[in-house]
């Protein structure tokens, strides 16, 4: 592996924006990626379109064993070059994505490029991770379903594997209450803005701290005018867990939400978003990357648990062994400090292709 090639093509990567949301830029970034990856692997990836967006697939032999798994959109708009351009300086390379995770993806291609063979290997690289997967989601299940095991791009925790990712829950409570004239007549009037105060205050009591589990109120609406009994309201609630029970335990409970005040009524939709990544699921292929890690000289090998998602939730749910935050080392995620430490490109790369390597050889 050539530091220098990491570098002009993580160069090339960067300098192609590409915020989920302009599917012009998307695809454009799309073009460099499928660019690279070709180069690197040796053929042209499958374009697949959903819903007028771009995701790329390789596919190696009839067998498909391990699928690496990462993502070319960022969370920056079109323009942010102009205020956070591309740059290396003693080992540090900035710029919009570098972190998430564009070098992540670099790492991939240049991981595969040393080994000898590359049947059995899947590499999965979607456009809308960011913004939740909402096209790739089915695709990222279906695939992950076919294989042993999933290794996840997405960049490390200070140098860390992701052992563990909390799971997430989305929810909106809606409430229905009766209007009337908040001076001449309040009593005839159901307030929907007080139910919403109840319903806030049971949603935050199914928090447990000591499990892990946050329910965060994130945002209320509610009312037309000072002068009107608010006949509507709406809540929607953050759920983060570690474990798929607690997922379930406050999915049954936001559902079985009940009126405190005569004649309002509340609908509850939404429901989980992503199951959690639990360490049960990783904890195979992080003993592995240990030994790889150790067998290389690349030092001891930490791992973490964290409250954010990322695509390996998804493979994790569906009942695949996954390791995620094998990216990049660096750190400033969706940050204007979002930074890659280039010096650790390389052994981050050998620690992956070892770890494809002990997967094919039926490591697991």
């Amino acid at each position: 592996m050539d530091k220098k090639s990491m570098v002009a093509d993580l160069a090339a990567l960067v300098t192609a924006e590409s915020p989920s949301s302009d599917l012009g830029a998307v695809d454009a970034c799309a073009d460099v990626v499928a660019e690279i990856g070709e180069r690197h692997l040796g053929s042209a990836p499958e374009r697949i379109r959903i819903d007028g967006r771009q995701h790329l697939r390789w596919s190696f032999g009839a067998e498909p064993k391990v699928m690496l798994l990462g993502h070319f959109d960022t969370v920056w708009p079109l323009g942010t070059l102009a205020e956070l351009p591309w740059s290396v300086t003693d080992n540090i390379a900035t710029g919009p994505g570098v972190f998430d995770m564009k070098a992540g993806i670099v790492q991939l291609f240049h991981a595969l490029a040393s080994l000898p063979s590359l049947d059995g290997v899947v590499v999965l690289l979607n456009s809308d991770e960011e913004i939740g997967s909402p096209t790739s989601r089915a695709l990222i299940e279906d695939q992950a379903r076919q294989v042993d095991a999933v290794l996840v791009l997405e960049a490390t925790a200070d140098g860390a594997v992701k052992t563990a990712r909390k799971g997430m829950s989305l929810y909106c409570v809606d409430i229905e209450g009766r209007a009337a004239h908040a001076g001449l007549e309040p009593e005839r009037g159901v307030n929907a803005v007080v139910e919403l105060a109840h319903q806030i205050q049971a949603v935050v009591e199914l928090a447990d701290p000591s499990a892990g589990t946050s329910v965060v109120p994130s945002v209320i609406s509610g009312g037309t005018t000072t002068n009107t009994v608010a006949a509507q309201a709406k809540l929607w609630c953050d759920v983060r867990m570690w474990s798929a029970k607690e997922q379930e335990r406050i999915d049954r409970s936001i559902r079985a939400l009940t009126p405190v005040l005569a004649e309002s009524r509340i609908s509850v939709s939404g429901g989980p978003n992503r199951g959690p990544l639990e360490s049960v699921s990783s904890e195979k292929l992080y003993f592995l990357a240990h030994q790889v890690s150790s067998e290389n000289g690349l030092g001891m090998l930490r791992d973490c648990a964290v409250g954010g998602a990322s695509d390996g939730n998804f493979t994790a749910a569906v009942g695949t062994p996954t390791l995620d935050g094998l990216g990049a080392v660096g750190g400033g995620a969706h940050a204007a400090t979002e930074h890659v430490e280039i010096d650790q490109m390389i052994p981050r790369a050998t620690l992956l292709a070892g770890l494809v390597t002990r997967i094919l050889e039926g490591g697991l």
